[in-house]
């Protein structure tokens, strides 16, 4: 006896084990009998975080993930009523809301399968809704912000522009909007999951589109930088005009005062070589007779070819000097 109650206290054990299961913060449970998931009442029964029983050999657990996801949607393109193509990159947050429906819609809660159906979901309503509107609502904003004109008017055109770039941010903020509530009600009913947020993070233009438009920018941008050069130009001629023009007038004044100052000079010296002239008329004389022997004589090289009895030596002549007349 004592040897049989051994084995049935180690079956004991297991089998105690294999019905106590524990459900993680974060996590739900589902109890899998025989294929079906356990219900009350119709109603799939859900297990809380927590130490949970259930029936060992019959039973198994599904846990699911409660917590709030992420779907990083791929890059797709999509067409507006113009037919114009634009790449849009979204995302969306969503979560289980009825754990059940998401067990078996999803093929036992593959999370792959319900982002799958998820994602075709919301590319339908996003598709509906670019569909319905321009391109240029879309991906439109306020530009040229930086060559606003110099007037009056500029602070207009500021206000305008920004009232542009909100209406846009509207527009877009009203599409994603639309999306999720038009996705919200399906996904609950089809999927069983609750879509928590909706963003369109990046919105694109094909390549060969994107690359006619900046051919455009380009051309606008060079148009501007042409019509600044040439007003440069303009403005430097004139500035440069200005500035001869200031330099011809100051140089013209100072060669005018240096003119008078110097007819002024002129005019008191020989005032003041016609008063020592009249004062000693024989020294004045001989002054200038000096000066002239000194520039004669300044250079040993030079020749001279002269009468020794001409005017010219009347001062070395005669130890007197020139005679009185």
């Amino acid at each position: 006896m004592r040897k049989l109650m051994i084995p049935v206290l180690v079956v004991t054990i297991v089998l105690l084990l294999m019905s106590v299961f524990v459900i993680q913060e974060g996590e739900r449970g589902l109890v899998i009998r025989f294929g079906r998931v356990l219900d009350d009442n119709g109603v799939s029964k859900i297990y809380e975080p927590g130490l949970h029983f259930k029936m060992p050999l019959f039973d198994r657990v599904k846990t699911l993930d409660a917590r709030i996801q992420t779907m990083d949607g791929r890059s797709d393109r999509f067409v507006t009523s113009e037919k114009k193509d634009v790449i849009i990159d979204t995302y969306v947050k969503w979560r289980i809301a009825d754990f059940g429906r998401y067990y078996l819609t999803t093929g036992g809660g593959n999370t792959l399968t319900a982002e799958a159906l998820l994602e075709r979901k919301v590319t339908d309503a996003l598709r509906s809704e670019i569909g319905s509107r321009e391109i240029k609502q879309i991906v439109s904003g306020p530009r040229n912000q930086d060559v606003l004109p110099e007037s009056a008017d500029s602070e207009v055109v500021t206000t305008e522009a920004a009232k542009e770039a909100l209406e846009i941010d509207g527009e877009r903020d009203q599409i994603m909007e639309n999306v999720l509530v038009g996705t919200s009600g399906s996904a609950l009913a089809d999927l069983g999951v609750e879509i928590v947020d909706f963003r369109m993070k990046k919105i694109n233009l094909p390549d060969e589109i994107s690359e006619s438009i900046y051919r455009r920018m380009r051309a606008e941008r060079e148009s501007v930088a042409r019509k600044h050069r040439s007003q440069g130009r303009e403005r430097a001629e004139v500035i440069r005009a200005q500035a001869e023009l200031e330099v011809a007038t100051v140089l013209a004044e100072a060669d005018k005062t240096a003119r008078v100052t110097r007819g002024e000079a002129d005019a008191k010296a020989a005032q003041i070589y016609s008063n020592a002239y009249n004062k000693d008329p024989e020294f004045f004389s001989f002054m200038r007779s000096l000066k002239a022997y000194e520039k004669s004589f300044s250079d040993k090289s030079d020749i001279l070819v002269l009468d020794p009895k001409s005017d010219f030596f009347q001062y070395m002549n005669k130890a007197t000097g020139a005679t009185t007349k």
